[in-house]
């Protein structure tokens, strides 16, 4: 049976692709940097590697013939962030340099839709946030790798939503908020919402379909925050926001929503790096990735409902009265 290895198991991405991989009967050695929680009772190897140690990259892909490569800093900073640029530059080459010499037959590289400018060009290393700028740099270090013999592809997911997001992310923090009557407000503008099993179906479809040096933008259905808590809202019986926030109005008020959250020792999930991934029109899909990876973005509606069973199912929702 092959080995297969995916960095970042613990992650929201990660572990769908997990468990997507073990529906599949495929031997999995999970990679992480700490936390196994969400791996818990799943059959497979789990082993505590941090991306940045080249050495420990090296000895964790030995005899693997995929990997999936999901570990990285997401940040909603808007200034600096060093251990990002760390972890998503330089953690993508070791596992790049890793891949070449255990001489891996094929690495899937998780990179980010929000890494591409509006006409799909991959951002310069001065525009966007560190988040995007940092994704669009480790994009670069497996094109480049590719022309070194690598076989890789790379697979951008767009807004990313759904079960098994344990820690939770940004926006399993926002819908828990929203099923909870504590988001009175959404900012206008929308994005591109992605089943995260969706994602891992489709990636798992790039690792043996995708051509070598390829992007495949893994994108769902365009709808605005507006909508999103809208339909959430009504799912789980919850109040839905009160008004929408222009985004101008928004991306002012939001370095002072930051600081806040910062005073308060609390992570922020209102900051201008938020409102920025917001869009105002839906950018075209990605016809390829339906062609060659057969990706098909469940509704959205049916999402919200899943995750929302999900938390309740985690102790992490209160089980709404039937």
């Amino acid at each position: 049976m092959e080995t297969v290895v995916v960095t970042g198991a613990s992650g929201h991405v990660g572990s769908a692709l997990v468990r997507a991989l073990l529906d599949d009967g495929v031997r999995v050695r999970a990679l992480v940097l700490r936390d196994t929680k969400p791996l818990a009772g799943l059959d497979v190897d789990v082993r505590r590697v941090d991306v940045t140690d080249r050495a420990k990259v090296r000895e964790a892909l030995d005899g693997a013939s995929v990997v999936y490569h999901a570990a990285a800093r997401v940040t909603l900073e808007t200034g600096a962030d060093p251990h990002a640029e760390r972890v998503n530059i330089e953690g993508t080459r070791n596992v790049v340099a890793a891949c070449l010499g255990a001489d891996v037959g094929r690495l899937v590289h998780f990179s980010s839709a929000h890494a591409l400018d509006a006409s799909g060009s991959l951002l310069s290393p001065t525009q966007g946030m560190v988040y995007e700028r940092s994704k669009a740099g480790a994009e670069r270090e497996v094109i480049e790798a590719t022309r070194a013999g690598l076989s890789a592809v790379v697979v951008s997911p767009a807004a990313v939503i759904g079960p098994f997001d344990h820690k939770p992310s940004y926006m399993g923090r926002v819908l828990l908020m929203l099923a909870r009557g504590l988001l009175p407000a959404t900012v206008d503008g929308g994005q591109s919402w992605v089943d995260v099993r969706d994602v891992a179906r489709s990636a798992i479809s790039a690792a043996k379909n995708g051509t070598t040096g390829s992007r495949y933008v893994l994108d769902g259905h365009w709808m605005p925050m507006s909508r999103l808590a809208r339909i959430g809202a009504a799912t789980v019986g919850a109040r839905g926001p009160l008004f929408e926030i222009p985004t101008g109005f928004a991306r002012r008020f939001a370095p002072l929503a930051e600081r806040a959250s910062k005073l308060a020792r609390m992570e922020p999930v209102f900051t201008t790096a938020s409102v920025d991934a917001l869009e105002l029109t839906a950018r075209p899909h990605d016809q390829r990735s339906r062609d060659e990876l057969g990706h098909a973005p469940r509704a959205t509606a049916q999402t919200l409902s899943d995750t929302f069973r999900w938390f309740e199912e985690q102790g992490m929702l209160k089980r709404r009265a039937s």
